[in-house]
């Protein structure tokens, strides 16, 4: 009864915090003046047709004449809404406006929210493509997979400013900054290591991809429909590398002596008489919001010598992509780069990792109601830096922009 009227009193403060004048979460606000008829002049016409000119014959100006260069596009079609599923457009714009407002808040970057009422993947591909020109970035939201690779491929292939699907590749650098660590403690590396994934939509197979690249050889997934075997069916060319199960493993199976479990699906998908099979000293990570694929409780109970995390605030080592995204395309519009390429992001996770390690400033203990020696350090209960942590910036875009640099992505 007491999690049925939390649960409704926060449905009720979070509608208040929506509606309260003016409805939703972002605004704009003129980063000129324009008091005077002087200011007019030159905000409008005539003056204007002076930057007109300018970036007519040197698009490249329009980084200096006008905001594209600090500018995102956050686009979806709302197939893939946090956990809520296939819930449209419309519905999808509260999550969308979030986006933007954690844009400005942790990378004081500026982003409109951009809800497409797409018919296919290539009605959405044509209308991001259409807009593109006065944007800095495009971060892709909430598309439903297989749709969102398609979109992204596509898009990454025509426009020269980063595309980046958050679901994927935000999700992947945290998850595998996290785990990093968490290896680390457990006294694992990721070479040698089995990892089990449940759930292969963009996450899971974004996830896979990452810890294949930082060295991790078994990486197996399952879905709704099993554990990904060459012999299946039904698996897209995206799956397809990732299908390296034998043809008879089931969950359990694939759940057996595993040192890593990664839960990017819904509650209840891993079950608790799988904790017993898993390799000793595991880490589990239940992602699903809000409610995790297994109960944090029970696995404290049952594998006492497991380390954790989840997608929750109000639980230690909480995985949340407000530690990448902000940050990467920060460092992406700091340099200007054509793309968010691979080694870019890997740099972030190298960043995050190292950063999780570091003593923690006594305001970011302060925020999260610590203090003195029984606050954050680098441990089984902290080992991915928290959201509110202000070094995030300096860190992970810095890391970010040598790696554009460095890979040849840069136009600065």
């Amino acid at each position: 009864m007491e999690q049925a009227e939390a649960q409704a009193e926060l449905r009720r403060r979070a509608l208040d915090y929506h509606a309260q004048s003016p409805a939703g979460k972002l605004s704009v606000i003129p980063s000129k003046p324009c008091k005077s008829q002087d200011d007019l002049s030159l905000a409008y016409t005539p003056g204007v047709a002076a930057p007109v000119r300018e970036i007519a014959a040197d698009p490249e100006k329009a980084y200096d004449y006008t905001g594209k260069g600090n500018l995102v596009a956050v686009v979806s079609n709302g197939t893939a809404v946090l956990g809520l599923g296939n819930v449209g457009t419309l519905a999808g714009k509260p999550v969308m406006e979030g986006k933007a407002l954690l844009f400005k808040h942790f990378a004081d970057i500026n982003a409109f929210d951009i809800e497409v009422q797409a018919r296919d993947a290539e009605h959405l591909i044509d209308v991001v493509a259409a807009i593109a020109p006065g944007f800095g970035g495009i971060n892709l939201e909430d598309i439903a997979a297989p749709m969102c690779f398609q979109v992204e491929e596509a898009l990454q292939k025509m426009l020269d400013i980063p595309v980046f699907h958050d679901d994927q590749h935000g999700t992947a650098v945290i998850v595998a900054a996290a785990l990093q660590n968490a290896l680390e403690l457990q006294g694992k590396v990721f070479k040698g290591v089995k990892v089990a994934i449940v759930g292969a939509g963009a996450a899971g197979l974004a996830i896979a991809k990452m810890l294949r690249a930082l060295g991790v050889e078994a990486v197996y997934l399952s879905d709704v429909h099993g554990v990904l075997h060459a012999g299946r069916s039904d698996l897209t060319h995206w799956h397809q590398p990732f299908a390296t199960a034998p043809a008879h493993w089931t969950l359990m199976d694939m759940l057996a002596d595993a040192d890593a479990v990664i839960g990017v699906s819904v509650r209840g998908a891993i079950p608790e008489a799988a904790l017993s099979g898993l390799a000793a000293k595991p880490v589990i990570f239940a992602l699903a919001n809000p409610d995790p694929e297994i109960d944090p409780v029970a696995v404290k109970r049952l594998r006492p010598d497991a380390i954790m995390a989840t997608g929750r605030s109000d639980m230690p080592n909480q995985v949340n992509n407000v530690l990448g995204f902000p940050f990467l395309f920060r460092g992406a519009l700091d340099c200007r780069a054509s793309q968010i390429n691979q080694e870019m992001l890997l740099a972030a996770v190298d960043a995050l990792a190292r950063l999780a390690r570091e003593p923690v400033p006594e305001e970011v203990q302060q925020a999260y109601g610590f203090s003195g020696t029984d606050g954050l350090s680098f441990g089984p209960e902290y080992f991915i830096p928290k959201p509110l942590d202000p070094r995030l910036r300096q860190w992970v875009a810095g890391a970010v922009s040598a790696a554009a640099r460095k890979s040849g992505v840069s136009r600065l």
